[in-house]
C-alpha cells in the first residue's frame, strides 16, 4: 500500500516542489489548493511523470471547510503518513501603527490558523499510521522578525515554530514526529512581486546570503524528503534552516 502526503498549498512553488519529490519516492500524493485551473494541472502533471495524485479544493483558513476534507481524505485511504503544512505567505505589509485589524488577523490566519486546522483534522488518520510526520513551514523572519511591514508574517512564522515543539510533544506517544522547515530566500513566486517591480533591489539580496545565491524550492523539497523519512527516524521537534547562511550575514 502506498503511503500518503497530503501537501496543502501544494500547487507551486515549494508546496509543487515537495509533491515531485515525495512522488519520485512513491508516496501517493494529495494536493490542496485554493485555484482549481493549477490544482487539475499539478494533477495532470504528476500523473506524467507516473505518480499517483489528487486535489483537494480548500480554503486552509476556513476551519469547517478543513475539517469536511480531511475527514474526506482520511476515510477514502484509511490514514494519512505525511501531512505537510505548506500553506502561507506574506498578505502584504503594514507597520504595526497603521496595521488594520483586518489585516493582522488574514497574515496570522494563513499562516497558523491554517497549521493548527489541518494538523488537528489530520491527527486521528495520521495515528492510523505506521511512520506519520508532520512538516510545519516557518521562515528566516520567524527568526529575524522579517522586513519592514513584514513584522507580523515574522510573528506567525514565529508562532508556527513553537508550535512544531508543542506538537511534537503532544503526539510523540503516537509516534508521530513533528518538524518544520525554515527556508530563507528560495526563488519561488512569492517574490515575483519583487522580481518585476524592482529587479535590483531583488538581486541585491544575495548581498545578505553567505553562498550569494538564492535557493531553489527543490532544495527545500530534498530536506523535506529526508524529514519525512526512516533516515530522520530520530528526529522530532527541530527547525531546519535551509538558507545559504542568510542567518548568518
Amino acid at each position: 500500500m502506498k503511503r500518503i502526503a497530503l501537501i496543502t498549498g501544494g500547487t507551486g512553488g515549494i508546496g509543487f516542489a515537495t509533491a515531485k519529490e515525495l512522488g519520485k519516492a512513491g508516496y501517493h500524493i494529495v494536493l490542496n489548493g485554493i485555484i482549481l485551473s493549477e490544482g487539475k494541472t499539478c494533477v495532470g502533471e504528476l500523473e506524467a511523470m507516473d505518480i499517483s495524485a489528487e486535489y483537494y479544493h480548500f480554503d486552509c483558513t476556513d476551519e469547517n471547510a478543513v475539517n469536511e476534507n480531511i475527514a474526506k481524505i482520511g476515510i477514502k485511504h484509511n490514514k494519512i503518513d505525511v501531512l505537510i503544512n505548506a500553506t502561507g505567505g506574506l498578505g502584504g505589509r503594514s507597520r504595526f501603527e497603521n496595521m488594520e485589524t483586518e489585516f493582522y488577523r488574514k497574515v496570522m490566519a494563513l499562516n497558523l490558523d491554517s497549521a493548527f486546522f489541518v494538523s488537528r483534522a489530520a491527527i486521528p488518520y495520521l495515528k492510523k499510521s505506521n511512520d506519520a510526520s508532520i512538516i510545519n513551514f516557518t521562515s528566516i523572519a520567524g527568526y529575524n522578525a522579517g522586513g519592514p511591514g513584514a513584522g507580523i508574517y515574522g510573528t506567525a512564522k514565529g508562532a508556527v515554530m513553537v508550535m512544531t515543539r508543542a506538537m511534537a510533544k503532544d503526539l510523540a506517544e503516537f509516534k508521530i514526529r513533528v518538524n518544520a522547515v525554515s527556508p530563507g530566500t528560495i526563488d519561488t513566486p512569492f517574490h515575483q512581486v519583487t522580481k518585476d517591480n524592482n529587479p535590483q533591489m531583488f538581486e541585491s539580496w544575495k548581498n545578505s546570503i553567505l553562498m550569494k545565491r538564492f535557493g531553489e524550492a527543490s532544495e527545500v523539497a530534498s530536506v523535506i524528503a529526508f524529514l519525512v523519512s526512516e533516515k530522520a527516524s530520530f528526529i522530532t521537534g527541530e527547525t531546519v534552516q535551509i538558507n545559504g547562511g542568510q542567518d548568518l550575514l
